[in-house]
């Protein structure tokens, strides 16, 4: 597998502003600093809980939102420098699927017009060939091209989400950035959509950065997974590596809350309570940012950050001083 993308150091800042004047008076530091790569035909799952910067991370890799340092390298073109114009040909070959279906889909527009709107805006539509294409996109995302003249609000959340699916993969691009594509629908529907870019990653050859909350489907579609706080990336590893022996206390703590699969299993798993509510993103505590909430934190941790690398024998890189795999019986909250 070859390198698609490669993300160097981004960080993505919003200015606060007080007074009569607006004067910028601090900075909100949703991405920080993030390390990424993704190779070509992968699914990289970005997890974290809300307001951890996943999707600003999204949005700045595909430009939408200007980075303010770093480097975003997609197939060995630096994108970083480049302005709105010179993106253009580049979105070809870089799509994002938004997590409100419904809210990303223009009301005033037909199904149809939506789907067909990249194509036009590169030259990709004419006559009768731009309407079979229109049909062939519906058709393959489940939906029947006889309904391309309705409006999003006639469609349910699932099919709405399918348009925008639709829609990102137009123009066959090489990567595909998810940003919590299924978070906003049913369970069942989940599901669904979950198994529809599934076949569409085998049938067309792409590349996912799959942005979630909910670990359990991150589990179901990822290759590898990269566990963002506070607007940096704390680990990173394959999906064995991270579901059965995740060594950062932030891993741990997520992998703790999800559900039990079975009844048999009650009682197994240490569960782990966080104390606290996360850092206010514009003043991060020193050191390491998830200190403040960690039974391992030492005078080390608020002195120094931790980079981003293989630690305590383990293969996969953690950012964390003190970082092993949790055993059954482990301490996991402060001593008082």
């Amino acid at each position: 597998m070859s390198e698609i993308l490669r993300v160097e150091g981004l960080v993505k800042h919003f200015p606060l502003k007080a007074g009569l004047f607006k004067r910028t008076v601090g900075h909100i530091r949703a991405v920080d600093g993030v390390d990424l790569t993704v190779q070509s035909g992968e699914t990289l799952g970005v997890v974290g809980e809300s307001g951890c910067g996943k999707t600003t991370l999204g949005r700045a890799i595909v430009k939408l939102l200007e980075p303010s340092a770093g480097r975003i390298v997609f197939e060995g073109r630096d994108l970083t420098p480049l302005k709105r114009r010179q993106m253009r040909p580049v979105r070809r070959e870089l799509q994002i699927v938004f997590q409100d279906p419904f809210g990303s889909l223009n009301p005033r527009m037909t199904v149809r017009e939506i789907v067909a709107e990249p194509l036009r805006i590169h030259g990709f539509y004419r006559g009768g060939g731009g309407k079979r294409r229109v049909d062939d996109l519906l058709a393959t995302v489940g939906l029947n091209p006889e309904h391309g003249n309705r409006f999003p609000h006639e469609f349910s959340g699932g099919q709405r989400q399918r348009v925008g699916v639709a829609r990102a993969i137009a123009l066959e691009p090489k990567l595909v950035v998810l940003d919590e594509p299924v978070s906003a629908l049913d369970v069942s529907i989940q599901a669904q959509v979950v198994n529809l870019l599934d076949r569409l990653q085998s049938e067309l050859g792409l590349t996912y950065l799959f942005i979630a909350h909910d670990l359990s489907v991150v589990r179901h579609v990822s290759d590898r997974v990269a566990v963002m706080y506070l607007g940096k990336v704390v680990e990173v590893g394959t999906r064995a590596q991270i579901y059965a022996a995740p060594m950062h206390p932030y891993t741990q703590a997520l992998l703790s809350a999800v559900p039990i699969d079975s009844p048999t299993e009650r009682g197994t798993r240490t569960r782990i309570v966080l104390e606290g509510d996360v850092p206010n993103p514009a003043s991060p505590p020193s050191g390491c940012r998830f200190r403040t909430r960690c039974w391992k934190a030492q005078e080390l941790c608020a002195q120094e950050e931790p980079a981003l690398e293989p630690r305590a024998g383990g293969e996969h890189p953690v950012a964390c001083h003190f970082a092993e795999v949790l055993r059954p019986g482990d301490a996991v909250s402060r001593p008082r």
